[in-house]
């Protein structure tokens, strides 16, 4: 590879790492209310199997869609559903506030908990649902990369693979390490999480691009779908995204601290 082409592949995958940890915070936080009723060692194991099971699941979906990523269908549906997770979180987010209300209604007691391996296969589901949408968004950036000398892997280029297989195994490595860091990021700008949202979305614009570009549709000029042009804007957009989740994020701390300051008055 050369210079150009390491940078293209580097600034990718730094993205798809952001991306992730965003993500998997979110995810932490879903998974932390599953097994919070468990006893604190049964907690760690059931985390650790659901974790295991998911790191399986994730790889073999991965061989999988290498042979499935230069079908359109499998592309449109891939877009379709980066497009409907990230509208639907939205919309709750913004009109319904389903969010809340969710975590008030997770808080109180349940009547019967869950056995411990009834814990683990929701644990199990929750991060196969994860997975899916970990993957999409990695192909949805991989894809559009340029192609290398690498050997392919079933029908994908091996530079795309690596890409896709090293963001899954560091998501996998944030959601069981580093999503507590996360998790209190969100909860200090929890407009990070909106951001986090939009950015798959947009992500599911370029690969809705990139599959209406696809030669037996050919709705969309190949050359535009794979133009610098394109791609700067795509960049842009998703920097400004990423910046404006930051800095229009209100600061919790910050916040609390005023009111302590006022109160002191």
């Amino acid at each position: 590879m050369d210079f150009g082409l390491l940078m293209e592949y580097g600034w990718v995958l730094l993205i798809l790492i952001a991306i992730e940890g965003l993500l998997a915070a979110d995810n932490a936080l879903v998974l932390a209310i599953m097994v919070k009723h468990l006893p604190e060692k049964a907690r760690k194991k059931a985390l650790f199997y659901g974790l295991a099971g998911a790191f399986v699941f994730r790889f073999g979906s991965l061989f999988a869609i290498s042979f499935l990523v230069n079908v359109w269908q499998v592309q449109a549906i891939g877009a379709l559903y980066l497009l409907f997770i990230a509208l639907n979180h939205i919309f709750r987010k913004v009109l319904f506030h389903k969010h809340k209300e969710e975590a008030v209604k997770e808080e109180k007691p349940e009547k019967k908990k869950s056995s411990f391996w009834l814990t683990v296969v929701k644990v199990e589901i929750a991060d196969i649902a994860f997975a899916v949408d970990s993957i999409l968004a990695a192909v949805a950036l991989a894809v559009a990369l340029p192609a290398t000398t690498l050997p392919k892997i079933g029908g994908m280029d091996g530079g795309h693979f690596l890409v896709i297989f090293i963001g899954g195994f560091i998501g996998l490595v944030i959601m069981r390490f580093a999503a507590t860091v996360f998790v209190k990021l969100l909860e200090r700008k929890p407009g990070l999480e909106m951001a986090a949202f939009c950015i798959v979305g947009w992500v599911g614009v370029k690969l809705a691009v990139y599959t209406l570009s696809h030669p037996a549709l050919d709705i969309i000029p190949y050359e535009f779908a794979h133009s610098t042009g394109w791609k700067v804007t795509f960049y842009v957009v998703l920097v400004l995204i990423a910046v404006s989740g930051w800095f229009l994020s209100s600061d919790k701390e910050e916040g609390e601290k005023e009111g302590i300051a006022k109160a002191a008055h």
